[in-house]
């Protein structure tokens, strides 16, 4: 066996599906209203508290322990407009509604004859979860949405997303193999008027069974309920909880600098260029990534010309990649360009190769 043949099988066996903390919470447990909160956490770190999954739950959970029995402000508030999310925290780019759909004002969406349809959430139909060892399950208890999606979590991943043409047909033809044709199923598309305060796309939602009930009309906050295995609760903005801040391991920096001078700047200035090594970071990358000013910007990738393949800074193998069509294969003259890697500022933000003059704004690691 040569030495490169032995480094890159080596480089193999350390990929790894585990993830570094996407952030770090920090619990303050003074008294003040929503909009104090979310102030004085913009000023010491990065905003009010954003959970994007199970595993952020557990490590605020963890951060506001010593809370006693007392709410804990959140940075999900209601706004006046209505947008769809997969349960997943996938980006609903791609819809593929039934003509004169969506109707009404119904919130979750279901799967009928290949189109979806929206229902009341209370309804209740079978569902289809995913799992990342058999694929898709078709579940055939009854349940309403946010129960299918709690079962879903429990037992599986989450409820199903549909993110392009493709799996949608593959979700048609499931379906069907399955003798399930012409079924109403749950999928785990679902709208609500909430936003993060940090703006963040996470459509992760923890709510308590029958929450968010608007109780008198004016409950546009959330807290963790202290009573409810700490569980999500709406409630008024004017008043006084403790509360969670985060400081987000990200940060975009808004210079146009070549690729080796962004290496510099982060590793001087914060950690370390970004690496993105599962499909959880990918999702902080493209929250943070549109307030980039340039079209696309730099990651900690470069290509390893004499090995023919891409690393990361961190001296991580490439395990998970989302690279646009075209890219992400070994240039014939990669000796000459020296190519790195950068994500796109817009579209469906994957990865392109660009020769390293290129000058961008960069992602760094900010702890």
């Amino acid at each position: 066996m040569t030495q490169t043949q032995y480094f890159l099988l080596l480089l193999m066996a350390l990929c790894s599906i585990s993830e570094c903390v996407q952030r770090q919470y920090h619990f303050i447990n003074e008294n003040k209203t929503w909009t104090e909160a979310q102030r004085y956490c913009r000023e010491k770190y990065t905003d009010l508290a954003t959970a994007d999954n199970t595993n952020d739950t557990i490590q605020l959970n963890k951060c506001v322990n010593n809370g006693g029995n007392q709410n804990i402000w959140l940075g999900l508030h209601k706004t006046s407009v209505y947008k769809w999310h997969w349960s997943s925290g996938d980006p609903a780019l791609f819809l593929n509604w039934a003509s004169g759909q969506p109707a009404g004002s119904d919130d979750c969406a279901y799967m009928i004859n290949g189109q979806w349809c929206v229902w009341p959430c209370s309804v209740f139909l079978p569902f289809i979860c995913y799992n990342m060892s058999t694929g898709l399950v078709f579940v055939y208890q009854l349940m309403t949405w946010r129960d299918a999606q709690s079962y879903c979590r429990q037992n599986h991943i989450d409820l199903v997303s549909v993110r392009n043409q493709n799996e949608s047909q593959q979700l048609e033809k499931f379906i069907i193999d399955t003798n399930s044709f012409g079924s109403a199923v749950w999928i785990g598309l679902f709208r609500d008027p909430w936003q993060w305060s940090d703006q963040s796309n996470s459509s992760f939602r923890h709510w308590y069974p029958g929450e968010p009930n608007n109780k008198g009309g004016h409950e546009d906050c959330t807290v963790i309920y202290p009573y409810t295995l700490r569980q999500w609760n709406d409630v008024p903005c004017d008043r006084q909880y403790a509360f969670v801040c985060h400081e987000d391991k990200l940060i975009v920096i808004q210079q146009n600098l070549s690729w080796s001078e962004a290496l510099r700047y982060c590793r001087q200035n914060h950690v370390d260029l970004v690496s993105v090594q599962s499909v959880e970071m990918q999702r902080r990358v493209m929250n943070v990534v549109k307030l980039a000013s340039t079209e696309a910007v730099w990651l900690g990738l470069h290509n390893y010309c004499s090995m023919n393949m891409w690393l990361w800074v961190s001296g991580d193998m490439v395990c998970y990649q989302n690279w646009a069509p075209g890219n992400g294969s070994t240039p014939e003259n990669c000796r000459l360009e020296n190519r790195k890697g950068a994500v796109q500022s817009g579209g469906d933000q994957t990865w392109i190769s660009l020769p390293e003059s290129h000058r961008l704004n960069f992602i760094c690691i900010n702890y």
